[in-house]
């Protein structure tokens, strides 16, 4: 009897039960295709955005994606399958050909869904014919490695045909293939999902079949070698196949995918994020969770909770994103949010919700949408320009900084295709449900049509510019628990709940929901009262840095207009990152408060502006103006503060006595100083008689710089004034990309071999000195000092060289 209860409790069974489960949920009733996958959310077309932000931001995406040509769209997919395009690729990240197709038919499906437009349906209907042309084109003209495959990755045929025989070559010279054929995958499975298009569900099957056996050569270690490159959520949609077929073969295929470097630190409790790309890192946890969930399995549920655990609580700035010049900073390089321009990516905030919401429908915690709600306000909802509806790739954190906005049919950056999906969500998790409850999730005026309990209910709001929400049955009755969600930032015991004016216990459970249980009726009225308050959230192991948050709600203070350069992007490779003079942080405005819980006591509302607030009497250093505080996701077209330094006096006294030691050394550097070159600025570079090969110059941050590659050089002629107590000092910047390994000779003999590679990760800049040998400065007035590339690697970029006295 022990041996059979212990047979019935293995993992296998349970699998094989849930593969049974997934078999039946995939016959009862294809029309319900969303419950199906995730069975606690209401269809979009149940839940109506009624006025407010949301329901603007989502009809002017509308508006912008159908400025976008599909055939265009489309384009990579024919030529790949050997068909004639009917238009030209739209040019901008060529070599992500065809990714952002996938996320278009995605959009295409979601306001098709919570609209009924037309031409949405339509043009997702007419992606999902083309596509199916393409599909069967590639199976009949490529029958050795094409079967079921419908990508629009460039040079296809080289890649796949190569890979599934564990050649490489291709596959690492082409720009993350994996990725960009996962938009695809996404796209197929939302366009049955939202859309109810049947045809896109036996593409995506038949393209996850092909995944499979482009793959099944493969050792388990070469697989693990495939996915060091990015490779999108491609065991997320492999477990989605599983739940919608039930068949083994996709679950197993989703475990394959799964990065074990990754999966396996996160299993036992282990941060291994610093300096790894982040938006890489996040579609994984998807799949982790999505596996977990399926199949049960520990290591896999445990692998997606904590990375959203570390990444939410530890990693994430008070607006929900996270990363820096897209990679996680490790705790000693988080001043980079502060020094750098490229702050959080969009794309890394849009994974992020998608695994909150999986989460949460497996524990259903208010932890979890206390994250969604701030995410989605402060990033989500800020990343849509409000007239052109253009989409953000970066938001600087940086102070007196700005943000850039793609144009329609130009960008085709990775936070385009993303964005074109972000609004047409907004109805999707305000309501969920699980059995008999109904949990009200965020505060957004919207209708729920509960058609399982036949109520409709209607919620009337213009949170966050009120601290209350309204809640009425306008048709039904039904039993049913409301669960209201206590919200993290409501103080205790401050929340109030009326029932048709009567107040009700307010008592939440240990996933901060209070139950309301009882026969609800048409006419019922549930009043929410959600006083907010004024509170600091600082950066990240930076404390001296904070945000002010009025609720959930980032508060930010537009500081100028000047030099927006770029403000909205065309079709140039670099266009997504805003490239405006840097405006000093020292020179930035600057709070002093000796209690900083008090600083929302200085803070006044202004009349007649609702979420707008003057610092009053709070003292404010280097304002060159008075401030207007205002909800982040309103500030546009301008230069901002969002993180303010904020020091006590002794801190701030402190402060300038640094800035006045900083000074002091500058200076007696400056004395110490026998010779110098400014490298990258013309008369300098003459003046000590400049060679070299294979090098560039260029300017950053205000400073001009030169380095060295393909083995090249570049070298000086400095004076030595013939003194032999001498070090070389040289100025690099403490975040470069590639491989930074390089020598420095004087004269012919080599002064040093220096591996800058990944040194520092800081975005400042880092001085080095190297002390120079008696022996090579020993009568001689004058030396060259050269910096020789090594193969495969860059010399420098130096920005600034000094012969010092010791």
């Amino acid at each position: 009897m022990i041996k059979v209860l212990n047979f019935f409790n293995s993992n296998k069974i349970k699998v094989r039960i849930a593969a049974f489960l997934c078999v039946l949920a995939s016959i009862n009733n294809q029309s319900k295709a969303q419950e199906n996958l995730y069975p606690n959310t209401f269809p979009l077309e149940d839940v109506v955005l009624l006025n407010g932000p949301f329901l603007n931001a989502r009809d002017l995406n509308i508006k912008v994606l159908l400025q976008y040509n599909v055939d265009k769209l489309l384009a990579p997919y024919l030529k790949e399958a050997g068909l004639s395009p009917k238009n030209k690729s739209y040019k901008n990240w060529d070599g992500l050909d065809g990714h952002v197709a996938g996320h278009y038919l995605t959009a295409m499906a979601l306001n098709y869904a919570s609209t009924k437009n037309q031409e949405c349906k339509k043009r997702m209907d007419d992606m999902v014919n083309e596509l199916k042309s393409c599909q069967d084109a590639n199976t009949k003209n490529y029958p050795d490695w094409a079967i079921g495959y419908v990508g629009g990755v460039p040079n296809s045929k080289a890649i796949w045909s190569t890979l599934q025989n564990g050649d490489f070559k291709a596959y690492h010279a082409t720009w993350v293939p994996w990725y960009n054929a996962h938009k695809m995958y996404a796209g197929l499975r939302d366009a049955w999902l939202y859309g109810k298009n049947e045809e896109a569900k036996d593409l995506f099957l038949k393209f996850c079949d092909w995944g499979i056996a482009i793959t099944s050569k493969l050792s388990e270690k070469q697989f693990q070698s495939m996915l060091d490159t990015e490779y999108g959520g491609m065991n997320e949609v492999f477990a989605d196949a599983y739940q919608m077929t039930g068949l083994l073969k996709y679950l197993e295929a989703a475990k394959k995918f799964s990065h074990q470097s990754l999966l396996n630190p996160l299993a036992k409790g282990i941060d291994n994020l610093n300096n790894k790309h982040a938006n890489t890192q996040v579609p994984k946890a998807i799949g982790f969770q999505r596996i977990g969930e399926l199949s049960k399995d520990e290591n896999y549920l445990k692998a997606g909770s904590f990375f959203w655990e570390t990444v939410a609580f530890n990693r994430s700035l008070s607006f929900g994103g996270n990363s820096r010049r897209e990679f996680f900073p490790s705790a000693s390089s988080a001043t980079d949010f502060i020094n750098d321009v490229e702050g959080p990516e969009s794309c890394n905030t849009y994974n992020m919700l998608k695994l909150t919401q999986n989460l949460f429908r497996v524990n259903p915690s208010a932890k979890y949408i206390d994250f969604y709600e701030k995410a989605l306000y402060n990033h989500i909802l800020s990343t849509q320009h409000p007239s052109h509806g253009g989409y953000v790739y970066f938001t600087p954190a940086r102070p007196r900084h700005y943000r850039v906005y793609s144009a329609p049919n130009e960008g085709m950056w990775c936070c385009v295709g993303s964005g074109m999906e972000n609004h047409g969500k907004y109805n999707e998790f305000i309501y969920t449900h699980q059995n008999d409850s109904l949990y009200l999730n965020l505060f957004v005026a919207s209708e729920l049509n509960w058609k399982q309990k036949g109520v409709k209910l209607k919620q009337e709001t213009n949170f966050p510019e009120v601290d209350f929400t309204k809640l009425t049955i306008t048709e039904g009755n039904a039993n049913f628990n409301l669960m209201v969600r206590n919200p993290s930032w409501v103080k205790k015991e401050a929340l109030k709940i009326l029932v048709n004016g009567k107040l009700v216990a307010a008592e939440p459970n240990e996933l901060s929901y209070v139950t309301i249980n009882r026969k609800w009726k048409k006419g019922d009225v549930i009043t929410i009262n959600l006083p907010m308050h004024t509170w600091l959230s600082p950066i990240p192991n930076v404390p001296e840095y904070a945000s002010i948050m009025h609720g959930p709600i980032l508060l930010a203070a537009k500081t100028g207009t000047e030099d927006l350069n770029g403000l909205i992007a065309g079709d140039s490779r670099w266009g997504h990152i805003a490239s405006g003079k840097k405006l000093p942080v020292d020179q930035a405005p600057i709070i002093i408060e000796d209690n900083k819980e008090n600083l929302a006591n200085k803070l006044m509302s202004i009349n007649g502006q609702p979420m707008n607030f003057s610092f009053a009497s709070a003292k404010i250093i280097n304002a060159e103006k008075q401030l207007v505080l205002q909800p982040f996701y309103k500030v546009h077209d301008a230069r901002y503060m969002m993180y303010w330094m904020t020091l006590s006096n002794a801190q701030y006294s402190s402060y300038l006595d640094s800035l006045a030691s900083a000074e002091k050394q500058k200076l007696a550097l400056q004395a110490r100083t026998i010779d110098f070159v400014a490298p990258g600025e013309q008369q300098p570079e003459v003046d000590h008689a400049m060679l070299k090969e294979n090098s560039k110059t260029g300017s950053f941050n205000d400073e001009f710089w030169r380095d060295a590659s393909n083995q090249g050089f570049f070298s000086y002629l400095m004076s030595t004034q013939g003194k032999t107590n001498l070090s070389l000092y040289v100025k690099y910047w403490g975040a470069e990309w590639g491989n930074r390994k390089f020598d420095i000779y004087i004269d012919d003999e080599k002064l040093v071999t220096v591996d800058n590679t990944q040194k520092w990760n800081q975005s400042m800049f880092q001085n080095e000195e190297y002390q120079i040998p008696e022996s090579m400065l020993t009568g001689k007035k004058a030396i060259r000092v050269k910096f020789q590339s090594l193969p495969g690697n860059t010399a420098g970029a130096v920005y600034y060289i000094r012969l010092t006295e010791l």
